[in-house]
């Protein structure tokens, strides 16, 4: 058992350093580290851009206050694990529900930090801090600032969000 785990450990840590994509950073001074991996025939790496750009598009569905558009972006086997909800949806018809409640508050979400790692040329993570402005029924706004995860798979030609888990920041360091 003991030489099973090292040769696991062994096995992640040249993956590791090796590398098996790239990863970017936005908002901060670091540079972008790629890594490449060999592509699947037809099918090339996405590029951070790309990646980001999907980010905006759901921000953008989340705009039209329409709960099955906004599902449509996630894999019909996609995990979210939302920022005001305790339940994990695990299928659209439990995602919709949820964003039927949340576009109640027509959410605006703002990228306040962010690092898109591009896993190969069809799958990628996007993480970071986000900023929502809420505005309530009266039209008083609020801010809830959060951390998020989206990965990202192509799926039959559509990139769709597999996993988007966000929180609310916790107080303090």
């Amino acid at each position: 058992m003991r030489h099973t785990y090292a040769a696991g450990v062994a096995i992640a840590t040249t993956v590791l350093l090796a590398g098996t994509g790239s990863t970017y950073a936005v908002g901060t001074h670091a540079q972008p580290l790629v890594r490449h991996t060999a592509a699947s025939a037809g099918t090339q790496i996405p590029t951070q851009r790309q990646i980001a750009a999907l980010f905006d598009r759901w921000n953008a569905t989340l705009a039209t206050g329409d709960a099955h558009r906004v599902t449509d972006l996630y894999a019909p086997n996609a995990v979210l694990l939302p920022t005001v909800s305790a339940r994990i949806r695990t299928n659209p018809a439990a995602i919709a529900d949820y964003f039927e409640h949340f576009l109640e508050s027509k959410p605006v979400a703002k990228i306040q930090q962010r690092f898109i790692n591009v896993l190969g040329p069809t799958s990628a993570v996007d993480t970071g801090l986000y900023q929502f402005t809420l505005t309530n029924k009266d039209g008083r706004k609020t801010i809830v600032n959060a951390r998020y995860t989206f990965v990202y798979e192509l799926i039959a030609g559509r990139w769709l969000i597999t996993n988007h888990h966000s929180s609310t920041l916790p107080t303090g360091g």
